[in-house]
């Protein structure tokens, strides 16, 4: 299993703080996190897509880019390019130019988008919303398959022939499908035969396995190899030396950020006893010490026979020295135990079953 971590670069200006100032200093702070993922030996450093004041990242590529020079194995995807409010020969070509810079590391992870700031900020209608995604994805994937395109479409210019440079190093340049739950995405993902990313936040994550089997169904029907598409699982999380500390750092920053959105969307303030239960085994929280994380992520593989983790660490005003150390025993600490305990797991399976 690949582990890494991901981030939308939350900025929260400190007392006396311009907007601009905090942004640099948190943009300092994201290439700091990079680097140690990459030194601490995890396998992936995701970067979200905002258009609005309190995240710096509106641009991935570039910040991705950044991140690139500063690292050197790490891979490098977008946890999500809002492929919706985006031009696809743009994003192509901006990936494929990551894909150059960082000597074949570039990932995208295409979604729909949680939050809505882009679709009049670049002139889309909401209520295209399911349809603008579903034309640029497909025109996405031929541009990633095929030199010389052909194709018409609603919602942009034709291309006759058109040609799009550079190419990336990596041929097919991945590309991966982010979902938070809903059906109809899984499903296309599925028939076009892409990687899928399922977003976990709330609830219990038994609840979105079938969203993982569903897909793997639908792969093979298709006439997919589903074995080889990747399943990867997104979800908060934070590790420290003890549960304790894990809890106790990780409360106040993610209470804040959640409710935050839920002033927003009419939810009502986060509760300490729904903080409790996503701590808790069968909970969305990945927080703790490298073991009981460890524990998680091999419980929720019982679930979802996923091939990708990613930990979302850095929410709102989450201490830096603190998500430093979490993708530090990430690296160090968790990975070598779940991979431990997944070899023990397909050692102790008879040859045929499944996992």
């Amino acid at each position: 299993m690949e582990l890494g971590t991901y981030t939308f670069a939350d900025v929260v200006p400190a007392a006396g703080e311009t907007l601009p100032q905090a942004s640099r200093r948190r943009m300092v702070q994201l290439l700091e996190e990079a680097e140690t993922a990459d030194r601490a030996g995890l396998d992936v450093f995701g970067l979200g897509e905002h258009h609005r004041a309190d995240y710096v990242v509106s641009a991935p590529t570039v910040a991705l880019a950044a991140v690139a020079a500063r690292t050197e194995r790490i891979r490098l995807t977008s946890a999500v390019t809002v492929l919706s409010s985006a031009d696809p020969v743009r994003v192509f070509q901006e990936f494929s130019t990551l894909d150059l810079v960082s000597g074949g590391r570039a990932e995208i992870m295409a979604g729909r988008g949680s939050f809505t700031e882009s679709f009049p900020l670049f002139g889309f209608d909401l209520e295209d919303y399911d349809e603008l995604f579903d034309e640029k994805l497909r025109l996405l994937a031929r541009l990633r398959e095929e030199e010389r395109v052909t194709w018409a479409g609603r919602y942009r210019a034709p291309l006759d022939g058109a040609t799009v440079y550079p190419r990336p190093l990596q041929d097919p340049l991945p590309l991966w499908v982010a979902v938070g739950g809903n059906p109809g995405s899984v499903v296309r993902a599925a028939q076009m035969g892409l990687p899928l990313a399922i977003a976990i936040i709330g609830g219990q994550p038994v609840r979105f396995a079938n969203l993982a089997h569903g897909f793997r169904k639908i792969a093979a029907e298709s006439g997919h190899d589903a074995a080889s598409l990747g399943v990867s699982i997104n979800a908060h999380g934070l590790v420290a030396e003890d549960d304790e500390t894990a809890a106790r750092t990780f409360l106040d920053p993610y209470r804040r950020m959640i409710d935050q959105i839920g002033r927003e969307r009419g939810w009502p303030p986060l509760t300490r006893a729904q903080y409790e239960a996503g701590l808790s085994p069968d909970g969305h929280l990945l927080v703790g010490s490298p073991r009981t994380v460890a524990d998680k992520i091999l419980r929720h593989h019982e679930a979802f026979g996923h091939s990708r983790f990613l930990m979302q660490t850095a929410l709102g005003p989450m201490d830096h020295d603190a998500v430093l150390r979490s993708t530090e025993l990430l690296g160090t600490a968790v990975a070598p135990l779940v991979r431990e305990g997944l070899a023990a797991r397909a050692a102790a399976t008879p040859a045929g079953t499944a996992a």
